[in-house]
């Protein structure tokens, strides 16, 4: 699988150490930055991420900044993206199995290293589900988008 992934000044550090532990595991990460606590905007980073996985230049994204929560309200202003903020493993299996996400934020700040790993394993492990259920969920999560997406 070949992963996006992207911080701001407060989220390199974790960053750094999820690509290692990814490629690890055997995929392919394509890092966007940043590499440095200089402060610098998230949403700059989450829009290059979640635009490779719109455009199907990656598979799955991954954005860390301090909380996660401002990765994830801009990852989720792009369309196509169903990003989810997770801090626990149940709800990295939950996401992936009942939202079909694609991008997965974490908060540096938050939690260690050791748990966004197994975060990571799981997130990237679990398949969509497939329910009808979910599915009619997700169908409507994508209404929802193509229905307020402002159009020129």
């Amino acid at each position: 699988m070949k992963i996006a992934i992207g911080a701001d000044h407060a989220g390199f550090r974790l960053k750094d150490e999820i690509k290692a532990y990814i490629e690890e595991l055997g995929h392919q990460v394509e890092d966007y930055g940043c590499t440095c606590g200089d402060s610098v905007d998230y949403p700059d980073y989450a829009s290059e991420v979640c635009l490779k996985v719109v455009e199907g230049q990656a598979d799955r994204g991954i954005l860390i900044c301090g909380t996660g929560i401002g990765m994830s309200i801009a990852a989720n202003k792009i369309p196509g993206i169903r990003c989810a903020l997770v801090h626990d493993l149940f709800s990295a299996k939950a996401t992936r199995e009942h939202n079909d996400t694609n991008v997965l934020a974490m908060g540096e700040r938050v939690i260690g290293p050791g748990v966004a790993q197994e975060i990571v394993k799981v997130w990237l492990e679990t398949e969509f589900s497939q329910g009808p259920r979910h599915i009619n969920r997700v169908n409507k999560v994508k209404a929802l988008e193509e229905k307020y997406t402002l159009h020129p």
